[in-house]
C-alpha cells in the first residue's frame, strides 16, 4: 500500500496512491491522516488497506500528476533520525574534505544525528536556499524508513519487523555550518524547509527485498549518486538494532539510513546547490522527488 498525504476541503487526509503511481484517491477522513495510521497499529492499517482499494476502484479518483501531494508525514515524535557514513564508497570519498574532522579510521559502528522536523517539506515544494546563512548547499539522496511498532533493544534478527514502511528523502545539507559548530552535525542539517520526503509511505509488505533498492540524484538532469543500498556498511535491521540499544524507538519516528558517493562537496571542483537548481531524488520502488533550489531569506 502506498499512502499519500493530501489537503481535501481544508483538512489533511491519508490518500491511497495505485500501483502504477499515476493515480490516487482520499481516504475516508474518519481514518484520519497517514501520521494516525502509522500510529494506529495492525488493525488502523487494515482498515486503510480496505479503504484504499475501495477508494481506487470508486469515482473519486483522481490524476496523480493533478494533485499536490503534501509530506506524508507532518507530526515527529521527535527530532528526525539519521545515519551518516553509512555507504562505505561515500565514507572514502570525504577523506581529508572534512574541514580537519576526519574520523581517525573508518567507524565500525553507526554513527547517528538527528535534524529539526521543520526541515521536511514535501515531494515537489521548493528547497529552501539563503546564500547569506550558508555557501555550501549539498544534496544527499536517502531511503528513510518509518517505525511502526514501539520497542527498545530490538534484537537484529527482529528489528524489520519494526519497520512499518519506506519513502524518498533528500538530507540537503549546509557543508559550512555542518563543520563550524565543533564538528555536531545538527546545525548544518537542520536548516527550515530543506529535506523533502515522500513521496508516499510504501509499507513494508511492498518491498521484496529492502537491501536491493536503487537510490539515485540527479541535479539540472546530470546523475550525480547513484547507489543500491546493497552497499550500506551497516542494514537497515542492524541501523535499528543499533540504534534502540537502551533506547525506545516509537510508532511514527523516521530514520534516514545514508547517502551514497557523489555528493557535491566531495567533488573536484566542487559542486553545490544554487537557486534554479532542479534536485530529483529517486528511490526503485519507491517514487521520486522533484524540488527547486529556490532563494529564501531564513535569516
Amino acid at each position: 500500500m502506498r499512502l499519500a498525504s493530501l489537503t481535501v476541503g481544508g483538512a489533511r487526509r491519508a490518500a491511497a496512491v495505485d500501483r502504477t503511481g499515476t493515480a490516487v484517491a482520499a481516504l475516508p477522513a474518519s481514518l484520519g491522516t497517514v501520521d494516525d495510521l502509522v500510529r494506529g497499529g495492525p488493525a488502523a492499517l487494515d482498515a486503510a488497506r480496505e479503504a484504499a482499494e475501495a477508494a481506487l476502484a470508486g469515482p473519486d479518483v483522481l490524476p496523480l500528476d493533478g494533485v499536490r501531494l503534501e509530506p506524508p508525514l507532518q507530526r515527529f515524535n521527535r527530532d528526525i533520525l539519521c545515519t551518516g557514513w553509512n555507504y562505505q564508497d561515500h565514507f572514502e570519498e570525504s577523506a581529508g574534505k572534512r574541514g580537519g574532522q576526519d574520523p581517525a579510521e573508518r567507524p565500525t559502528r553507526p554513527t547517528f544525528f538527528t535534524k529539526g522536523p521543520d526541515t521536511v517539506i514535501g515531494p515537489a515544494d521548493d528547497i529552501a536556499y539563503d546564500p547569506d546563512l550558508s555557501a555550501q548547499w549539498d544534496y544527499e539522496a536517502e531511503i528513510a524508513l518509518v517505525i511502526g511498532r514501539d520497542g527498545r533493544s530490538i534484537p537484529e534478527a527482529e528489528a524489520l519487523q519494526h519497520v512499518l514502511g519506506y519513502l524518498v528523502a533528500n538530507d540537503v545539507s549546509q557543508r559550512d555550518l555542518q563543520r563550524a559548530h565543533g564538528g555536531q552535525w545538527l546545525k548544518g542539517k537542520s536548516i527550515d524547509a530543506t529535506m523533502p520526503l515522500g513521496p508516499w509511505l510504501t509499507t513494508a509488505d511492498e518491498i521484496a527485498d529492502p537491501a536491493d533498492l536503487q537510490v539515485q540524484c540527479e541535479v539540472n538532469g546530470v546523475l550525480r549518486q547513484n547507489a543500491s543500498s546493497a552497499q550500506m556498511a551497516f542494514p537497515f535491521a542492524r541501523l535499528i538494532a543499533e540504534l534502540s540499544r537502551g533506547m525506545t524507538l516509537r510508532a511514527g519516528d523516521v530514520l534516514l539510513t545514508g547517502t551514497p558517493s557523489g555528493i557535491g562537496s566531495a567533488r573536484d571542483p566542487q559542486v553545490f546547490l544554487g537557486h534554479g537548481d532542479l534536485v530529483v531524488t529517486r528511490v526503485g520502488g519507491l517514487g521520486e522527488l522533484r524540488n527547486r533550489v529556490v532563494a529564501t531569506s531564513l535569516v
